[in-house]
């Protein structure tokens, strides 16, 4: 068998130390075991002994051309496609891509839709803090919040299923409003769910918080502070864990979310530790928000009256030619963007996620570009990682909670 060293050397003489290369310190490759896994991360270690001295991340194993993809179809198929990013905050991006559309072409939301949009998206900011709390702990050999955690998930994927008909895979935020009203019993459901989940919460902290193993797996593990967070762009719960209070919610409020009492949670350690904390503190953030949307749910339609971008009911089709018309119209040949640019942001669960969109005067997007946030957190590997052990890498990148489709685009 070659040697890794002598069959690499020139594409990592640039990555690694001199010692590496002299045989020194140890080259040892991080996953992937295969291409189709889900998450798939390499990570290049340079290791002295179990000591991580460099940590270098390789993505691109996931790479789907999406945004270019996007570019070839209309706005409106083209949504489907967000989906499938970040899929633990499918309704988040289909947000942020939805606002972006209704500001290039100047479309209304009605504050209904708007309240329902805010709903969901905290729903789903659960969701995923839930699923990264669950496999984290499972990472640091805590089962048991593992299937707790899945336990309250399907609750949400439920609601999402019961407006949506899908899962995970919603694409229920359109263009100018919602694909349809929410069902009967959906605030029923959503205030049952908003009624357990603190209890649960507590129940996951009497495992986590005080537990002398994962304090000692966590505590001092993999900081940061906020003046690196800036310098690399690092937004979401990675950021709040140094003691910066920045939360897209607040400091520019969309989707009427200024209208919300909701907290920004923060730690100052920068930590594994301190991001549990923000994570945790931020559900029970959400369940407020959700609270207060459900309680003010305004009345009225879900969809903007403009005829021109945004399809007609489904029950006007079978009544009106004219309805008829404008679905079959908008459907197969999209609707008419002005060749103007646009960048719109929002807060996912793991930081800013934005999208820059480029009209050309036609019905396709001359460019469409994300920025997510796994991408740019995960570029601080390298400096959160060293000299840890070998074994604290999982709590680390755990800690990140980095989603490879989010990254490779």
């Amino acid at each position: 068998m070659p040697d890794y060293r002598e069959t690499n050397i020139d594409e990592l003489r640039h990555l690694v130390s001199d010692r590496a290369l002299t045989g020194e310190t140890m080259l040892l490759n991080m996953g992937p075991q295969h291409p189709s896994t889900h998450g798939v991360l390499r990570l290049l270690l340079e290791l002295d002994g179990e000591i991580v001295q460099n940590c270098i991340p390789d993505i691109g194993f996931l790479h789907t051309g999406i945004e270019k993809n996007m570019e070839s179809k209309t706005y409106q198929k083209a949504e489907v496609m967000t989906d499938r990013m970040d899929y633990l905050n499918n309704v988040g991006n289909n947000f942020v891509y939805c606002m972006a559309i209704e500001k290039l072409v100047d479309l209304d939301v009605l504050e209904r839709a708007q309240a329902i949009r805010v709903i969901l998206a905290e729903l789903t900011r659960i969701s995923s803090h839930l699923l990264w709390i669950g496999t984290s702990a499972l990472d640091l050999a805590a089962m048991s919040v593992f299937m707790y955690a899945m336990r309250e998930r399907e609750m949400i994927l439920d609601i999402l299923e019961m407006c949506s008909g899908q899962r995970m895979m919603t694409t229920y935020i359109r263009p100018g409003g919602l694909w349809r009203d929410i069902p009967v019993g959906f605030e029923k459901t959503v205030r049952d769910f908003t009624a357990i989940l603190p209890h649960r919460l507590d129940e996951y902290e009497s495992m986590l918080t005080k537990n002398p193993l994962f304090l000692e797996r966590t505590v001092g593990i993999g900081p940061i502070s906020t003046e690196d967070c800036i310098r690399y762009g690092i937004t979401g719960p990675i950021l709040r864990a140094t003691g910066k209070e920045f939360d897209l919610r607040k400091i520019r409020p969309y989707s009427g979310y200024e209208k919300y009492d909701f907290n920004v949670p923060t730690q100052t350690a920068g930590d594994v530790y301190a991001r549990y904390l923000v994570r945790v503190q931020e559900m029970r953030e959400s369940v407020r928000i959700i609270d207060q949307a459900v309680s003010n749910l305004p009345a009225g339609p879900v969809r903007s009256n403009n005829r021109k971008i945004v399809p007609p009911p489904r029950s006007e089709l079978g009544v009106s030619m004219e309805a008829l018309i404008h679905h079959f119209k908008l459907w197969t040949e999209g609707f008419s963007v002005p060749a103007e640019s646009v960048y719109v942001s929002a807060e996912s669960p793991r930081g800013e996620i934005g999208v820059f969109l480029e009209g050309n005067g036609g019905p396709k997007a001359q460019r469409i570009h994300f920025r997510t946030p796994s991408f740019v957190n995960l570029q601080i590997m390298p400096m959160i990682t060293r000299q840890h052990f070998v074994a604290d890498l999982v709590g680390i990148i755990g800690s990140l909670d980095v989603i490879l489709g989010d990254s490779d685009r």
